[in-house]
């Protein structure tokens, strides 16, 4: 069968993603309207929402997918559990997937190119035949004999795991039917589109500050939907890093999990794109922007421009760089670099506001000063 050039296979899962949602759509309204829901079924169901989801993003994805940590067996075994209760195929099998993305991202052999549409990226790819796993690709997770395990015996784990979420929520709260609609359908129906937002808003709708060139996108709404993972255009250029916000205020309860852990000895060697290889992408990623949108200019205006983005971002690259190996040696006791980085910091401070100016005018069309040396 086909769908907007969409062959779907009638396999196990298409099967179930079908199922799951048709039954849920006819009959959670008849349990909200005859039935009585229970707060406490509420809250768990809301706390095993969290923990699946954290499951996906710590686990699936910053553990399993990226190794961006390594993990205590304790916390391993607790990530492949609730991982399974997720309902989103092995840790082998996801890893895989998103590998493959991240390798031919947005191109013909990226399981889920959002160049083939919104839906498509979305939740159509999984209707789809997968291709079989190449040994070579996730050969570190195939020597995991936790992760082998639970491939091997996934179908039976994952009923098994959501069976025991129901009994469990079900027999505390005496509130069975409850349990069934919202501690197992609902959960998983919120949780599934949430983790797919990630293949489908996370590449259309946000901002682009350290590659332009793919489709992943940063977006603080997306961030709070998908349990932190809305910087993914930041993720997509530093992909092993624990973190996807890097600054504090970003919303990403993952790299909170992660961290925390590390302090409670159940992670550790979290990996982290130093900040100087962080400005410098962001540096280059605006240049090249505005150097694009430069071609919209008059010749004569377009070259005096063009010399003050080189010029001003040169300066602030060669600054970062002077900044950082001052840092160092003043790190190793040598007192004499401090009053050359406080200089240097005000001086990059200075650069970097007059560096914001210069592109918010060439953006907005103005004209703007010459730079001063």
């Amino acid at each position: 069968m086909k769908y907007n050039s969409i062959k779907i296979t009638w396999g196990t899962s298409p099967i179930f993603l079908i199922s799951y949602h048709t039954l849920l759509l006819v009959t959670l309204p008849i349990y909200l309207y005859y039935g009585q829901m229970h707060m406490g079924t509420m809250i768990a169901s809301f706390v095993l929402l969290w923990l699946t989801g954290l499951s996906i993003t710590a686990g699936y994805h910053r553990y399993f997918s990226h190794r961006s940590y390594k993990a205590h067996p304790i916390f391993e075994w607790f990530l492949l559990f609730f991982g399974t209760m997720s309902c989103q195929s092995s840790a082998l099998r996801w890893s895989y997937d998103h590998r493959i993305h991240h390798a031919f991202v947005d191109t013909d052999k990226d399981p889920y190119n959002i160049n083939r549409g919104f839906m498509y990226a979305h939740c159509l790819w999984m209707l789809q035949k997968h291709d079989p796993i190449e040994p070579k690709v996730v050969s570190d997770l195939m020597k995991n004999k936790n992760v082998v395990f639970q491939h091997k015996h996934y179908p039976y784990l994952m009923i098994g795991s959501n069976f025991l979420a129901f009994l469990f929520v079900g027999f505390v709260f005496q509130d069975f039917w409850g349990a069934f609609f919202f501690g197992v359908l609902l959960r998983m129906f919120v949780l599934h589109h949430c983790t797919w937002f990630i293949n489908s808003l996370a590449h259309t709708w946000g901002s682009k500050q350290f590659s332009q060139e793919q489709t992943a996108v940063d977006n603080f709404i997306i961030a709070l939907l998908t349990f932190g993972e809305g910087y993914h255009n930041y993720h997509h250029t530093f992909a092993n890093d624990y973190r996807n916000g890097i600054r504090w205020f970003h919303f990403d309860p993952t790299k909170w999990l992660i961290w925390t852990s590390s302090k409670l000895g159940l992670t550790s060697n979290l990996k982290q794109t130093d900040a100087v290889t962080i400005k410098k992408r962001m540096i280059i990623e605006h240049k090249n922007y505005l150097m694009d949108n430069l071609s919209l200019y008059w010749q004569d205006k377009r070259d005096e421009l063009e010399k003050q983005v080189h010029d001003l971002s040169e300066r602030i690259l060669a600054g970062i760089s002077e900044f950082s190996q001052l840092k160092e040696r003043y790190l190793e006791n040598n007192k004499e670099q401090f009053s050359q980085l406080k200089e240097l910091k005000k001086t990059l401070k200075e650069d970097w506001r007059r560096w914001k100016a210069l592109s918010q005018n060439i953006l907005n069309g103005k004209p703007t000063q010459p730079l001063k040396s």
